[in-house]
């Protein structure tokens, strides 16, 4: 409780909002929590403990999404999108041990480069179509870059989305593989900031003390999705997602 006890009332207040507004967007759409939540709280913390402080949230809730149609959904959909899981895991195992030493300017910039340009891509109205038999690649090389992002940042839902839309998911199938994928994901972010130290006594009651706020928000998020248009909210995250990751380039460039 030291790092808790350390902070200002005023951050931990804001860093709760952070987690409700994440929370709510993912609640609406499922996806986007943690981009905001390292956009909104690196704002407010050093990269190292906000990326911590994301940790338990999300596996939380991504667990919720994964499960909320049962088990065997699940394991269907794990073995359906091994070789994106099996990619995927192994790049946020590998590079999440270059967070300590990559530059936080870098850290900043690598992340919001690609998450504006994907937003863009997508409120253009490009949608890129994979062919099915390049599949066992095309996860691969998706999974490879979802994780490198995932490691370096904890946040690996833009290229997902970006190939589950590329193949044409149904609605309620690709809510699944989100919770599915990012669940998993979020596992080996556990396991590999606990080797790099990212995760610890310090970091951890401040990253259980925002999954309330989080799952506050995710449960209001999830009353709005059930009562007006999925594509209209999609949208407004999409350009939510574009504001967050402008600023996460613009802490980057200025700090």
């Amino acid at each position: 409780m030291g790092l808790i006890a350390e902070l200002p009332e005023i951050t931990l207040l804001l860093a709760a909002v952070v987690a409700i507004c994440a929370g709510f967007v993912k609640g609406v759409v499922g996806f986007g929590m943690p981009l905001l939540m390292i956009s909104g709280l690196a704002s407010l913390l050093p990269a190292e403990i906000a990326l911590a402080a994301l940790i338990v949230p999300t596996v939380v809730t991504n667990g919720y999404q994964a499960l909320r149609q049962g088990w065997v959904a699940a394991r269907r959909t794990i073995t359906r999108y091994r070789v994106f899981l099996l990619s995927m895991t192994l790049f946020i195992a590998l590079s999440a041990q270059l967070v300590a030493v990559l530059p936080e300017t870098t850290f900043f910039i690598v992340l919001g480069v690609p998450i504006v340009a994907f937003c863009i891509f997508q409120l253009s109205g490009w949608v890129p179509r994979l062919k099915p038999e390049n599949q066992s690649r095309d996860e691969a090389v998706v999974g490879a870059v979802a994780g490198i992002s995932g490691g370096l940042s904890g946040v690996w839902g833009p290229p997902t989305i970006l190939y589950l839309t590329a193949i044409n998911t149904p609605k309620l199938e690709q809510m699944r593989v989100q919770g599915v994928i990012y669940g998993m994901g979020a596992v080996v972010l556990v396991v590999a900031h606990l080797r790099s130290g990212i995760f610890n006594a310090e970091t951890a009651p401040l990253s259980a003390l925002l999954l309330v706020p989080a799952l506050t928000g995710m449960f209001l998020g999830g009353l709005v999705n059930d009562k007006l248009p999925q594509s209209t909210f999609t949208r407004v995250t999409l350009i939510v997602l574009t504001v967050a990751g402008l600023n996460l380039i613009r802490k980057g460039l200025w700090g």
